[in-house]
């Protein structure tokens, strides 16, 4: 295929659109379902990236939840405890932990349901039946991987009465090392970031503590390759193989720090018992149930955020006051989190706030005029960071 005529391009007025390689050359991708649009081929071909590198560097399947063209998570494919399993919806699924592919992809998706919500699907390995299954029944855009197991990709050709984006992208394809984008009718031309992110990157600690165990440093290479495909400004928090929050595309750090901060602060909290337990009314879908914990961990110094109307509505008894010196001290608990930044941290507030959410592990280009103050502050948290020596800003 030499071309792909869109709908449009990003809004409906946007006219004529297609995708095409400019040499005349075939696409590297085949559409098996459906008929992806503009954003969803730029969700698609940059979430690809994300997955195939992690899968380079970690040597572990990845998957991916994208949403405008930034990642909400990223995760390899570890198993999920039981709590993680609930707050993730997936405690269901037989066969989870027989499919590394399927923890990714579960991970990946539980992280930032409320971003998730709508996305689009990356995977490094060939997708199979019970990965399929979660991506069914969540609502999604569309899926790319570079095969798909017959049974899987039967059951995915069921979704959206048959019009489901499916995409299989030849996983041998290698771009060419110049590329182009037009603004206002002007052509940019650079050359491509295959600047490659891996164990031997994080060598430089300038902290006091140096001790960089191998899931941290792994944690790390994730939250790095998630940034070098997040709109930039942009930090990530990781833990235990994924990204539990990302902060996008804000023009201040210490507002990615703060989104991305409160997003991780989110997915510890939905594993407490107090939101594990809660008794839900039958026939509540899984968005719904998402958007009411969402609200039940509003910050109120009560707790009690869920009106009668609500309660009644959602819940077959009504959940106990979650109050916000609870949640605090809960979160004081959370250690052995990873921060990356795409760039230099300018001010230590950044640092301030990640120890809040539990940062132990910090890494980041470097190269700021206050870098001694940054550094001090890791110290004083007893912080191991590492300077990578490398921006990754991604337009």
């Amino acid at each position: 295929m030499k071309e792909f005529e869109l709908k449009y391009g990003c809004n409906p007025n946007q006219k004529p659109a297609r995708i095409f390689m400019e040499n005349g050359a075939d696409l590297p991708v085949e559409i098996l379902c459906g008929r992806p649009g503009y954003i969803n081929f730029l969700d698609a071909f940059n979430s690809w990236q994300l997955v195939k590198e992690i899968k380079e560097a970690t040597g572990k399947c990845a998957a991916t939840s994208f949403k405008h063209v930034s990642p909400t998570s990223a995760a390899v494919g570890r198993k999920l405890s039981d709590k993680l399993k609930k707050a993730c919806f997936v405690d269901d699924i037989e066969g989870l932990d027989d499919s590394p592919l399927a923890c990714a992809y579960a991970r990946a998706r539980g992280t930032d349901r409320m971003s998730s919500f709508g996305d689009w699907v990356a995977l490094s390995d060939e997708c199979d039946l019970t990965t399929a299954k979660i991506i069914a029944r969540e609502v999604s855009d569309g899926v790319i991987a570079p095969s798909y197991s017959p049974d899987a990709l039967e059951l995915l050709k069921t979704k959206r009465k048959g019009n489901y984006n499916i995409v299989k992208i030849d996983p041998a394809y290698v771009p060419q090392e110049r590329e182009r984008k037009q603004v206002f009718g002007i052509t940019f031309e650079q050359g491509r970031n295959n600047f490659k992110i891996n164990r031997e990157l994080l060598s430089n600690i300038v902290t006091e503590n140096k001790d960089l165990p191998d899931d941290a440093a792994e944690d790390m290479i994730i939250a790095l390759i998630t940034l070098k495909y997040t709109q930039s400004n942009s930090v990530c928090f990781a833990v235990d193989g994924q990204a539990i929050g990302v902060g996008a595309g804000q023009q201040s750090r210490i507002h990615c720090t703060r989104l991305a901060a409160g997003k991780a602060d989110l997915w510890h909290l939905r594993q407490h018992e107090k939101v594990l337990g809660l008794k839900f009314a039958d026939g509540i879908g899984r968005p719904d149930k998402n958007n009411i914990i969402d609200l039940y961990l509003s910050d109120t110094d009560s707790g009690d955020v869920l009106g009668d109307g609500v309660w009644q509505k959602y819940f077959a008894v009504r959940p106990e006051p979650f109050t916000r010196a609870e949640k605090d001290a809960y979160l004081s608990t959370i250690k052995g989190v990873t921060l990356a930044s795409d760039a230099f941290f300018p001010f230590s507030d950044n640092i301030e706030k990640a120890a809040r959410s539990g940062v132990s592990y910090v890494c980041e280009p470097g190269g700021s005029l206050r870098d001694d103050l940054v550094i001090e502050a890791a110290n004083r948290h007893n912080m191991v960071m590492a300077f990578t020596g490398m921006r990754l800003f991604h337009h």
